[in-house]
């Protein structure tokens, strides 16, 4: 995640994967237990602002992720990921130019489903609950796998 706000989900987004450790928590659940970040943010969010995550909801959200994941998010990290390293005979330079305008290209891809995971849940209808209610929800409808200890460790690491 890098530069932008525009408040809402994307700002706190922004300013929550900025926060000391979160990053490393994010990457370590979705390289190792293959959790969708966005996703997790979204969870956190939501409990953390008193947005109501009913079941259908987070079905909805997770369709959402797993259609935006498929179709850009992937395929778009996978380009970035390769290009991160050095190629014979591919220019350093032009090479780091095009990882960055792909990384660019990702982000946008994970901006809008923010935007749209945000429209699932416009308003806020009660008290703030602690994060991990969020994830652990999020992550059981994702996965088969809960990586709890995971999930716990991003929620205490967390901007309030």
């Amino acid at each position: 995640m890098s530069e932008g706000s525009d408040g809402g989900l994307w700002a706190w987004a922004l300013t929550a994967y900025r926060a000391p450790g979160v990053s490393e928590a994010c990457l370590g659940l979705q390289d190792v237990n293959g959790q969708n970040v966005p996703l997790l943010l979204w969870a956190a969010w939501a409990a953390r602002t008193g947005r109501a995550l009913d079941e259908d909801t987070v079905e909805a959200a997770c369709d959402a992720a797993r259609a935006w994941d498929r179709v850009a998010v992937t395929p778009l990290r996978a380009v970035r990921r390769t290009l991160k390293r050095p190629v014979p005979d591919i220019d350093d330079a032009a090479r780091e130019a095009l990882r960055d305008q792909v990384k660019a290209v990702e982000l946008a891809a994970e901006r809008h489903l923010l935007a749209g995971l945000e429209a699932l849940v416009p308003t806020a209808g009660g008290p703030p609950r602690p994060a991990i209610e969020g994830l652990v929800a999020v992550a059981r409808a994702w996965s088969r796998v809960v990586p709890r200890p995971a999930l716990i460790a991003l929620a205490e690491r967390l901007p309030a």
